[in-house]
Order: structure tokens, then sequence, then C-alpha cells
């Protein structure tokens, strides 16, 4: 999974990351400034595929050999997939976090969400000014 002409990439103060498709989907994960944060991860709790979640509610847990750390929707939708790469191999979110190691992939219900994130430019600055 990477960024395409067809895609946009959004970031969220909480660290997460959304890159936007044009048929309304879009994946997620923890940004690479998270991922460095938390150090080893060491499992990945997913959300269940059908689940319906609102913008900002927790929807998985990233644990890691410090803490456990929530992982909150960047926006509003319904899971429609999830990478279960990560049940055996969760420490693809620090080897590849803002790729291989997304973690759910969902369709968008209210594209108005996008207008209250962070695109790559604002994100850099906000990690630079923590």
């Amino acid at each position: 999974m990477t960024d395409s002409n067809n895609s946009s990439r959004y970031f969220t103060e909480d660290h997460e990351w959304l890159v936007v498709n044009d048929d309304g989907t879009g994946l997620t994960g923890v940004s690479a400034y998270a991922a460095n944060q938390l150090g080893e991860v060491v499992y990945v709790e997913l959300p269940e595929v059908g689940t319906t979640v609102n913008k900002g509610s927790e929807v998985a847990v990233v644990e890691s050999v410090k803490a456990a750390s929530d992982v909150f929707a960047p926006v509003s939708g319904e899971i429609i997939e999830v990478n279960n790469d990560l049940e055996g191999n969760p420490e693809i979110v620090n080897e590849s976090p803002e790729d291989s190691g997304w973690l759910y992939k969902l369709k968008l219900t209210n594209l108005k969400e996008l207008e209250g994130i962070m695109n790559a430019e604002a994100y850099s600055k906000f990690c630079q000014d923590l």
C-alpha cells in the first residue's frame, strides 16, 4: 500500500494516519512517529470487520514492551478489512508503520470529517513542536 495520485494521506493529533482512496475507502494505522514512541510492538488488537466506528472512538489497541496504546478512528465509517498479517507479526507496525503496518480499512461515512484532520505537511510541523 503506497500513496498514489488517487489517494490523500491525513494525520490526527493522536498520531493515526489515514489514506483516502477515490472509492471512499481508507486505510489507517499509527504514524511512524507513534511507532517510534511506542518502541517494540508485541501485540495488536484489531477491530471486527463490520463494526461501525465514530470519529474519535477507540478502534484498536497496539501493545509494546513500554505500554498499551489505544488507536482512535480518524473518521467515521464501517470496518471492511483488517490487516491479519499483524496477528503473527506485530513488529510490522515498527518496520513499516505507514505502509505494510496498516491496521484496518474502512468505508468512510462522512467525508466532511476530513476537514478536521492534518495533511502530511501540517502533521510534520505538529510533531516538530512536540
